[in-house]
């Protein structure tokens, strides 16, 4: 998926495997929310039908919003899957406690229910319980998303006490949860963060289960040429 939120990427600025669909739908809605729905169901239909199928899709994106057409289409195919999240941030803002108006900073709680007139409701999506989600690092947060985090059932880890759930599971991986002096031109860098091995060995923990039904990986950085190979090999090692 070419896209970061609702604007659709240059090309080359996720570098693909060789084997790489692309899906990229035309966004006919007027305002943002329209046009990310409609880019989500298209997410939502590819994911149903390869999981209808027996295959475990690897979406790859710029931006974890995507993920509400993930799990869509997961749920499409006859499963309730609980969902892993790993990201230095912990996207539980809503419209209402964001500051910085970055929607991006919505994805998991949209995913569990929070303002889901906007798009999960016109999705069919159905709200994860919170119970069922893990939140892996979240070393940044706001202090809105603390406070929400504080009562919320959403369990938190880091990627070496990570408890694998059970049933079936979307893997979600933001690209920044790893340390950013790893990673080259990240939109929103977070220092001190866990190495790329430590983080391919918990998502390894994750997909040995054999549960995974989906994953979906979020690549938010700038548009930078000069670091296509180092990201190349990157994107090979997660989807690896």
């Amino acid at each position: 998926m070419p896209f970061h939120q609702n604007e659709r990427l240059p090309a080359g600025t996720i570098p693909l495997p060789s084997d790489a669909v692309t899906v990229s739908p035309e966004l006919s809605g007027e305002s943002f929310w329209d046009r990310l729905g409609d880019l989500t169901a298209a997410v939502a239909s590819t994911v149903a039908a390869h999981v209808k199928a027996g295959s475990r899709p690897t979406v790859l994106s710029g931006d974890c919003l995507v993920s509400l057409g993930v799990v869509t289409g997961v749920q499409r195919a006859g499963l309730s899957p609980s969902v892993v999240w790993f990201d230095a941030h912990g996207d539980v803002h809503t419209v209402a406690s964001s500051t910085s108006g970055y929607w991006g900073g919505l994805a998991l709680r949209m995913v569990v229910g929070g303002d889901h007139a906007l798009v999960g409701e016109r999705l069919g999506l159905r709200p994860v319980p919170e119970s069922r989600v893990t939140l892996v690092d979240a070393r940044d947060l706001d202090p809105a998303e603390a406070e929400y985090l504080a009562t919320s059932e959403i369990r938190r880890c880091t990627v070496t006490d990570l408890a694998v759930p059970d049933g079936p599971i979307v893997l979600h991986v933001d690209v920044d949860v790893i340390d950013s002096a790893d990673v080259p031109g990240l939109l929103f860098p977070v220092a001190d963060g866990p190495s790329l091995p430590a983080v391919l060995d918990a998502m390894h923990r994750i997909t040995a289960t054999g549960n995974v039904v989906a994953v979906d990986l979020a690549f938010p950085w700038h548009v930078s040429p000069e670091h296509e190979e180092t990201r190349a090999e990157l994107v090979r090692a997660l989807v690896g």
